[in-house]
């Protein structure tokens, strides 16, 4: 088990798509074969996966009113 990680930020990069639902089957089993052999990536995992958690449960879904709506596609509508 590798207890440094030459490519942290490459990384963190890849494991914050593989937890925001971008990663393909084979970026999956890459991740994978990774986390079995890098404790820093290891580590780095499980905090990013709690924190996205957190701040999916900390978030408050609420449906946007329609006059809201329909201002916005009107002012998109403008700059087309």
């Amino acid at each position: 088990m590798k207890h440094t990680c030459e490519h942290q930020s490459d990384c963190l990069k890849f494991i914050q798509m593989v937890l925001d639902g971008a990663a393909t089957e084979k970026d999956l089993d890459q991740l994978q074969r990774n986390l079995e052999s890098c404790q820093p990536c290891i580590q780095m995992y499980h905090l990013e996966k709690e924190v996205k958690a957190l701040l999916q449960n900390r978030m408050e879904k609420r449906c946007c009113p329609e006059q809201l709506i329909e201002s916005i596609r009107t002012r998109i509508a403008t700059f087309s």
